[in-house]
């Protein structure tokens, strides 16, 4: 069990993940990265708001970047840019 940050990229801004989430390990950090990533589009969506973060930025305890999740992974490949 380890902690994972989330950090939202936003342009050339990084928003701190500054509690973090207990997790097993890397993929299941990857995997709640993912869910995150439907439910900010999908929240940015109902809202119509034209813009959002671009990537979550996941991170160790030690603050090692991990991985790098751009959001739009989480979209269909026709809607993709």
């Amino acid at each position: 069990m380890g902690r994972f940050y989330f950090h939202l990229q936003d342009g050339g801004e990084l928003i701190p993940d500054l509690e973090g989430t207990d997790l097993p390990n890397c993929d299941a950090a990857r995997q709640e990265a993912l869910q995150s990533a439907r439910e900010i589009l999908s929240d940015a969506i109902r809202a119509g708001k034209p813009k959002t973060p671009e990537a979550f930025v996941i991170a160790d305890e030690a603050g090692r970047m991990l991985d790098i999740l751009q959001l739009a992974v989480v979209l269909p490949d026709r809607w993709k840019k």
